[in-house]
């Protein structure tokens, strides 16, 4: 491995790690010795990659960014319609959620004032909801009478809704939640040539679930600075 392979992956270990912790503690509480510790290098080495907290802040955020643009895009290439596209892209979106703390902590740091730290990623997603609805009007795909605006400010205060609920109650991020959203909006949403081909749990969804596989990710949870460090480090080793 080269040693800009190392450090790549160094940087990487930090932002999961840095994501784990301040999804726990919040910006304010987070410490570098924790976000360090969890990534398994030293404090020094994270200075290297990083002036500040505020810089791996904004890492966080930015990679959380990066993957919801990724996400968005390759699930644009495979479908066949932008309204299917649309579904998959939020039952995505809230996957990463559901899984992945770079997501969860990006979208708090970026979203709820506790700094400010740009990309806004709700803006970012309500942009691209917006992007795929005028796709789908110009296909021909929406119903008559349809406010673009209207469905893409719904779709995002759902989704964005569901996040905030599943940081104390991570059933709100079950695929099952998000399905029942697009139930009640697709028939009103597409023409009725369209309704039937559009899947509202999306395609490639796993089954939905209730089950305690979920009931660790509640952010609210109480744990102790060796369960976050043990969970940023594995988080770290899987990055690797």
């Amino acid at each position: 491995m080269t040693k800009q392979e190392r450090a790549t992956r160094t940087r990487q270990a930090l932002i999961r790690s840095a994501a784990v912790v301040f999804e726990q503690h919040g910006y304010a509480q987070a410490r570098l010795v924790l976000i360090s510790a969890g990534a398994g290098v030293s404090t020094g080495a994270l200075h290297f990659h990083f002036e500040n907290k505020a810089a791996v802040a904004e890492a966080v955020v930015e990679e959380a960014s990066r993957e919801l643009r990724d996400l968005s895009a390759a699930i644009r290439h495979r479908t066949d319609t932008a309204l299917q596209a649309l579904v998959d892209s939020s039952h995505a979106l809230v996957g990463r959620l559901r899984e992945d703390p770079v997501s969860r902590a990006g979208f708090r740091l970026s979203c709820d004032g506790e700094r400010a730290a740009a990309p806004d990623l709700r803006m970012e997603w309500h942009h691209r909801v917006r992007e795929l609805l005028d796709e789908a009007a110009a296909a021909g795909t929406l119903a008559d009478g349809i406010s673009r605006e209207d469905t893409a400010a719904a779709t995002v205060a759902v989704t964005a809704g569901f996040e905030m609920l599943g940081r104390h109650d991570p059933e709100w991020l079950s695929p099952y939640r998000l399905t029942g959203f697009w139930q009640l909006l697709l028939p009103r949403l597409a023409t009725a040539e369209t309704f039937p081909r559009v899947d509202p749990s999306g395609t490639g969804t796993a089954p939905p679930t209730r089950g305690p596989a979920l009931a660790g990710l509640a952010i609210g949870e109480t744990k102790s600075p060796v369960d976050v460090t043990a969970g940023a480090t594995a988080a770290a080793a899987e990055a690797t």
